[in-house]
C-alpha cells in the first residue's frame, strides 16, 4: 500500500487564525482527500508552533504567560479546521512531549555530527520572521531605514553567543540532492527561487539563544533555548514518533511540505540541511504556494487587513468557501481575495453549473422518468468526457494544483449540459431515448461527485444521494470509481432543496 504523509506549515499562535492559514490546510484537505480515494494509506497533519521571541512577546503583552497564551491561542485553530470540515488525523502543538524529544534528538544528532558549534553572533533580526538579516537583504520604506523585506517593519539589533547550525558547509550537498529530485519542489518557478537562494551562498545560522527562556533547552548545553526555526521545522518528524516511535516514524517519513513562499529559505535549504547532518531522509517534495493578496497585500495583524474564514462561511456557505479557495487561484501564485469574486465564483461554477445541472435532472428524471434512475448508454459521447476529466483532474491532483483539477472536473459538468441542451429530453415523450440522456446525466454526476468530493465533500456526499446512490461518497477508490457505466438503473432521484442559493450582491 502507498503510503502519503502531507503537512501544513504549523502556524504561529501571536494571533487567531485567518484566511492565509485556512487556504493552506484547505489545499493540504483537498490533496489528503484525493489521496484516500485512489486507496492510499494518507496521513494528514498540521498545528501550532507555540515557543519563540515573538508569542513570550505577544504573551507579555496580554498578561498572561506564554504557555496559558498558547493554551488559549491553539484550541482556536483546531476549532477553525474542525469548522472548514478539514480531516486532518493529527493536530500537533510544539508544547508537547512528543515534540520536545523529537527535536531534543534531531539537535543531538546534529551536534555529535560536529554540524552545530558554539560562535558569538552580532546581527540585525526581525522578530516577526525570527530571522536574522544581512545589510544587502533589508530596505529601505517610508524613509526609514533597515526594514524588514517580508514584515516592512524596523529590524532589531542583537548579539549574544549562540549556538550555530554550519549551514555553509551544506551547499554542494543541497544541489546534488534537488538536482537528483528534480520534481521535489513543485510548482517549477517557486523551486527555481529555492534553489537561487542555495546557489547565491549559505550562511551559518543560530539555532539557540541564552536571552529567552520561552523554548527548549539544547540537550548539551541547557543554558540555551532552542532557535524557533531548529524547533518548528522538527514538528514534521515528531508527529510521526521521531525520536519517540521508530517504526511510525520508518513506515511515514518522508513528507510532501506544503508552506508559503515567505518560508521557502526555512524549509528548503535550512530543513534538508538539517536532514542530511542528522542522518535523516530529506522530505518528498515541497508544495510551495503563493499568498492570497487583500487589497494587494499581504494579510497580517499589523496590516490590519485580516479577513476571517469563519465569518465568509456565514456568507457563503462552507463549501461554498472552500470551492473558491481552491478554485480562484493556480497553487504557487498569489491571488487577491475580494468579496465581490468570492459570490462571482460561487455564482457561475457552483448555482449556475453544478446546482443548476442536479436540479434539472432532477426535474426531468422525476417528470419523464417516474423519478427513477436509468442508466447510462456504453457508447454515450459523455463516456469520453468522463474519461478526459478523470484522466486530468488525476494529473493536476498528484502536481499539487487543485484549481486545474476543479477546471477538469467541471468540465464534465459543462459537457452534461451541453448533452441535455443538445437533446432537450424535457421536450420529448417518456421512452428508451429519455431514459437514455437522463442514464448519462446521472452517470455524469456519479462521476462529477466522486472527483470533486476532495473540494467539497458535503455536496458531493448530497449529490450522490440525490441521484440515488448509497454509503459514502468518500469511500469510493480510484481509478474504477471513475470508469463510465457504474450507475445502474432504478434508484430514487430526489431534488431537495437548491444544492447554491444564487447570491446577490
Amino acid at each position: 500500500m502507498t503510503r502519503t504523509y502531507v503537512t501544513t506549515p504549523i502556524y504561529y499562535v501571536n494571533a487567531e487564525p485567518h484566511l492565509g492559514h485556512a487556504y493552506t490546510t484547505i489545499v493540504g484537505d483537498a490533496i489528503t482527500r484525493w489521496s484516500r480515494l485512489l486507496g492510499n494509506d494518507t496521513k494528514y497533519v498540521t498545528g501550532t508552533d507555540e515557543h519563540g521571541l515573538k508569542i513570550q512577546q505577544a504573551a507579555d503583552a496580554a498578561g498572561l504567560t506564554p504557555q496559558q497564551f498558547t493554551d488559549e491561542i491553539a484550541p482556536k485553530f483546531a476549532a477553525a479546521w474542525e469548522r472548514l470540515n478539514i480531516a486532518n488525523d493529527d493536530f500537533i502543538r510544539t508544547t508537547e512531549p512528543r515534540h520536545k524529544a523529537a527535536v531534543a534528538e534531531l539537535l543531538q544528532r546534529c551536534y555529535d555530527a560536529g554540524d552545530i558549534e558554539l560562535d558569538t553572533f552580532a546581527g540585525k533580526y526581525c522578530v516577526a520572521c525570527e530571522e536574522y538579516y544581512s545589510d544587502d537583504e533589508l530596505v529601505i520604506l517610508d524613509g526609514v531605514e533597515d526594514c524588514c523585506p517580508v514584515h516592512a517593519r524596523p529590524v532589531q539589533y542583537f548579539e549574544e553567543e549562540n549556538y550555530f547550525f554550519r549551514l555553509s558547509r551544506f551547499q554542494d550537498r543541497l544541489l546534488d540532492w534537488y538536482a537528483k529530485h528534480p520534481t521535489a519542489l513543485r510548482p517549477e518557478h517557486r523551486g527555481n527561487e529555492a534553489l537561487g537562494l542555495i546557489r547565491g551562498g549559505l550562511r551559518d545560522f543560530s539555532v539557540s539563544r541564552t536571552s529567552l527562556e520561552w523554548g527548549i533547552p539544547l540537550p548539551w548545553d541547557p543554558k540555551h533555548v532552542t532557535y524557533v526555526w531548529f524547533d518548528a521545522l522538527t514538528n514534521y518528524l515528531a508527529a510521526v514518533g521521531f525520536g519517540s516511535d521508530d517504526q511510525d516514524y520508518r513506515d511515514w517519513w518522508p513528507a510532501t511540505h506544503l508552506i508559503g513562499k515567505d518560508i521557502v529559505r526555512q524549509h528548503c535549504v535550512y530543513w534538508p540541511a538539517m536532514l542530511m547532518s542528522a542522518g535523516v531522509e530529506p522530505p518528498k517534495r515541497w508544495a510551495i504556494g503563493g499568498w492570497l493578496l487583500v487589497g494587494g497585500e499581504k494579510m497580517s495583524k499589523t496590516s490590519g487587513n485580516v479577513v476571517n474564514p469563519l465569518d465568509l462561511i456565514d456568507d457563503i456557505g462552507l463549501d461554498g468557501f472552500r470551492y473558491y479557495v481552491l478554485a480562484e487561484t493556480p497553487y504557487g501564485s498569489d491571488g487577491d481575495f475580494t468579496y465581490e469574486g468570492l459570490v462571482g465564483r460561487y455564482n457561475s461554477d457552483l448555482a449556475n453549473n453544478l446546482g443548476n445541472l442536479a436540479a434539472r435532472v432532477a426535474t426531468v428524471v422525476a417528470k419523464k422518468c417516474g423519478g427513477v434512475g436509468t442508466a447510462p448508454s456504453p457508447d454515450s459521447p459523455l463516456a469520453a468526457a468522463a474519461t478526459t476529466a478523470y484522466t486530468d483532474a488525476a494529473a493536476s491532483w498528484d502536481d499539487l494544483q487543485p484549481s486545474r483539477a476543479l477546471d477538469a472536473t467541471w468540465g464534465l459538468i459543462r459537457a452534461t449540459n451541453a448533452h441535455l441542451e443538445q437533446n432537450e429530453p424535457w421536450k420529448a415523450e417518456p421512452g428508451p431515448a429519455v431514459d437514455a440522456v437522463m442514464g448519462d446525466a446521472l452517470e455524469a454526476l456519479r462521476i462529477v461527485a466522486i472527483l470533486c468530493s476532495p473540494a467539497i465533500p458535503d455536496t458531493a456526499q448530497a449529490v450522490w444521494e440525490r441521484i440515488g446512490m448509497s454509503g459514502q461518497v468518500a469511500d469510493q477508490r480510484l481509478p474504477d470509481a471513475a470508469t463510465w457505466g457504474g450507475y445502474e438503473a432504478g434508484p430514487t432521484v430526489t431534488k431537495g432543496d437548491p444544492l447554491f442559493p444564487r447570491i446577490t450582491l
